[in-house]
């Protein structure tokens, strides 16, 4: 990791289009198949600036906004998987996108990894890091975590958290990168974020992380496309870290050995937002995996 070689600039043209009666913030460079970059939360399609680049030659890249994050849209809905869904989906078709190559991280993972097995012959490859890839038992987790999720997932405690307090952009965000997110990158992530009732969505995802089998809807959803990753021979690449969050390290030898077609690359010393830390890496490595599936 060499933080001087990442940049805090965004030089991409903002483009809009409207889905569901809200506007989607997308960027796009390159031609050729899509590759489709999905963020997760709190960020947005600023986490993929410095990957972009090493792909663009080879593919058309587009990273989109959620609904109700970045430049996207903030209509008065419930947000949660099922509202994100629809809009991402909704986006998805509206683009056009077939034969499609999936970079995702975070919740950017289960929505889209919940596409692609829904879709499965509109897809391509699937690229992911930080993932939720299988159900969540609070058992297995550490007690530290557990004790968080708890509290996130009480309604009001996590509505003073991560909303009232904006905790989760202030202060996990940075936590979760290795290095120190500069000022201007901090303000990209905070941009818009900036009123209570903004918040909504940062609020409400995490109460929508199914564990132990609640939320079902989500927990569903997980569970099928989890079920589906393990048989499908859809080529696959899973960066990780040490010691990782959702992929913690000691998984690493189960998902090498589970899910077919599978190539791992490790990147090293992390926790969450490996993008912010290993852009470059991350690049180089989807790049030659990309290569080899074309």
């Amino acid at each position: 990791m060499n933080a001087s070689t990442i940049s805090a600039e965004f030089p991409y043209e903002s483009k809009y289009l409207t889905v569901n009666g809200s506007e989607i913030h997308y960027v796009e460079e390159g031609l050729g198949d899509p590759i489709l970059f999905i963020h997760g939360n709190p960020t947005s399609s600023y986490i993929w600036r410095n990957i972009i680049p090493h792909l663009s030659s080879d593919a058309r890249c587009i990273a989109v906004d959620l609904i109700g994050f970045g430049q996207s849209g903030k209509p008065d809905i419930d947000y949660g998987f099922t509202d994100t869904y629809g809009y991402l989906e909704g986006f998805i078709k509206k683009m056009g996108l077939i034969n499609i190559t999936l970079v995702v991280q975070d919740w950017g993972s289960g929505l889209g990894f919940h596409y692609a097995n829904l879709n499965r012959d509109n897809i391509k490859g699937l690229a992911f890091m930080e993932a939720m890839y299988k159900p969540t038992l609070l058992k297995d987790m550490p007690k530290a975590k557990q004790l968080a999720m708890k509290l996130i997932q009480t309604k009001a405690l996590s509505w003073l958290m991560l909303g009232v307090a904006n905790q989760f952009v202030k202060y996990m965000l940075p936590e979760y990168v290795e290095r120190s997110l500069s000022k201007p990158e901090m303000a990209v992530y905070s941009e818009p974020f900036k009123t209570l009732k903004s918040r909504k969505p940062v609020w409400v995802f995490p109460r929508d992380v199914p564990v132990d089998g609640k939320p079902v809807h989500t927990a569903k959803a997980v569970g099928d496309y989890h079920q589906w990753l393990t048989q499908t021979q859809l080529p696959k690449l899973c960066f990780y870290a040490d010691p990782g969050m959702l992929i913690p390290i000691e998984d690493v030898p189960w998902i090498k050995e589970n899910l077919p077609n599978i190539t791992m690359i490790d990147l090293g010393k992390g926790t969450h937002y490996v993008q912010e830390d290993y852009p470059h890496e991350i690049g180089k490595g989807l790049l030659t995996w990309y290569r080899g599936i074309t």
